[in-house]
């Protein structure tokens, strides 16, 4: 089992890579759902850390609807990434309905190249997820990262274990939030 752990400062991601994780997410604000972080922290973080990190690109919180100007941010970040050598990119973009905006997302996941994608939480907003799962694969996201559309991965184990045995292996399902020592092994499958 790869152990991910979000970050969203210096001091966490240190403890995090201090405590065995396999890898980290970083970003800022995780309060408001998290945001990309600031040059200063990927750079820190970037030149300390020796385990994978994988970068949340998203340019306010909020719902994951983006103007032209925020997509545009969202594509220069993701270069900006790639160029200080982070290990994957963790994005996504959804249309005013919840469905996976197929074209602007394929289009992370092409610039993000060679790097790792991960469709992030917004997943959980997506009204069929069977579908949208079978969209992320088709368009080449190598991850989705998902609490199973609950407020926390326990709860939406259910919904989890359906994805991962329709996935086939063709996408990897991430179980996100919540998870913890005393729940952890219920994810191990």
């Amino acid at each position: 089992m790869t152990l991910e752990i979000c970050t969203s400062n210096y001091q966490s991601a240190l403890n995090a890579q201090e405590a065995g994780a396999h890898r980290i997410e970083l970003c800022q604000e995780l309060a408001v759902g998290g945001i990309t972080p600031s040059y200063g922290l990927l750079k820190q973080v970037l030149d300390t850390l020796s385990i994978p990190v994988f970068v949340l690109i998203r340019p306010r919180s909020g719902n994951f609807t983006y103007s032209d100007a925020e997509f545009d941010i969202m594509k220069q970040n993701i270069q900006l990434c790639k160029d200080l050598g982070v290990s994957g990119i963790v994005s996504g973009v959804l249309n005013l309905d919840n469905t996976i905006d197929i074209e602007r997302t394929k289009e992370l996941i092409e610039l993000s190249k060679p790097l790792s994608f991960t469709f992030h939480r917004a997943f959980d907003w997506t009204p069929k997820p069977v579908k949208a799962m079978y969209s992320l694969i088709e368009i080449g996201a190598d991850r989705i990262l998902t609490s199973g559309q609950q407020p926390t991965a326990e709860k939406g184990l259910e919904l989890l274990v359906k994805l991962k045995d329709k996935a086939q292996n063709r996408i990897n399902i991430l179980p996100g939030g919540g998870i913890n020592n005393t729940n952890a092994s219920l994810f191990k499958t």
